[in-house]
C-alpha cells in the first residue's frame, strides 16, 4: 500500500479526517531535514524520542478512542510536554490487542500513559518498522493542536510496531512544528 493510501486508511477511523491534514507528500528518509530527521527517522518509540529531544517527560491526551466492528482498537492522541503542556506530537493509532496481555490492553485503553512507555514497562518484545516519512501541511484541527499558522510545514511518519513478532500496531506520528514547541 502506498503512503497516502495508508494515511487515508488511518484517518478514516476518526471523525472529520479532512480537518487533520491539508496536504501530505512522501519524502525519502535521506531528504528529511533536521531536527525532523532525528525525531522521525529511526526505529525507536516516539515517547522516548520526544522526551529526549524536549528534555522533559511527555504525557498523553486521548482525543478519541474506540473499537471497530472487528474488535480493533483505535485512538487519536496528543503527546504533551509535562513541564508546560505544549503539544509535541499528534498521533493516530490502530492496535490489534490479540498480541499483548490483558494488562497491557487495559493500560492502553485507560489512556493515562503513552503507548511506548506501556510497552517498555511491560517488556513487550517489540520491533518498530519505520514506514514512509511525510511532509505535512496541517489542516485546521492539527493547526489548532500545534498552535501554528496556516501553511506551516511539519513532518510525520507511518510505522508498524510488531509485538511478539506480530504486526500489532499501525501508527501515524506527526511532530509539532519544532518552532512551535522549542
Amino acid at each position: 500500500m502506498n503512503a497516502l493510501d495508508e494515511l487515508s486508511r488511518l484517518q478514516s477511523l476518526f471523525p472529520s479526517p479532512e480537518s487533520l491534514i491539508e496536504r501530505a507528500e512522501h519524502v525519502a528518509h535521506g531528504l528529511v531535514p533536521e531536527p525532523y530527521h532525528r525525531l522521525l527517522v529511526h526505529e525507536h518509540h516516539m515517547t522516548v524520542t520526544m522526551e529526549n529531544f524536549h528534555g522533559t517527560p511527555v504525557t498523553v491526551q486521548v482525543l478519541h478512542a474506540g473499537f471497530n466492528d472487528d474488535g480493533i482498537y483505535h485512538r487519536k492522541i496528543l503527546l504533551r510536554r509535562a513541564d508546560n503542556g505544549r503539544v509535541v506530537q499528534f498521533g493516530l493509532v490502530r492496535f490489534d490487542f490479540s498480541y499483548v496481555t490483558s494488562q497491557v490492553k487495559e493500560e492502553i485503553v485507560a489512556g493515562k500513559t503513552p503507548l511506548g512507555r506501556i510497552l517498555i514497562n511491560h517488556n513487550v518484545l517489540r520491533h518498530i518498522d519505520l514506514g514512509p516519512v511525510l511532509r505535512i501541511i496541517p489542516g485546521d484541527e492539527l493547526r489548532e493542536y500545534f498552535q501554528c499558522p496556516p501553511g506551516t510545514p511539519t513532518y510525520g511518519r507511518l510505522a508498524t510496531i510488531f509485538c511478539n513478532s506480530k504486526p500489532a500496531v499501525d501508527l501515524l506520528e506527526v511532530s509539532a512544528p519544532v518552532s512551535a514547541v522549542v
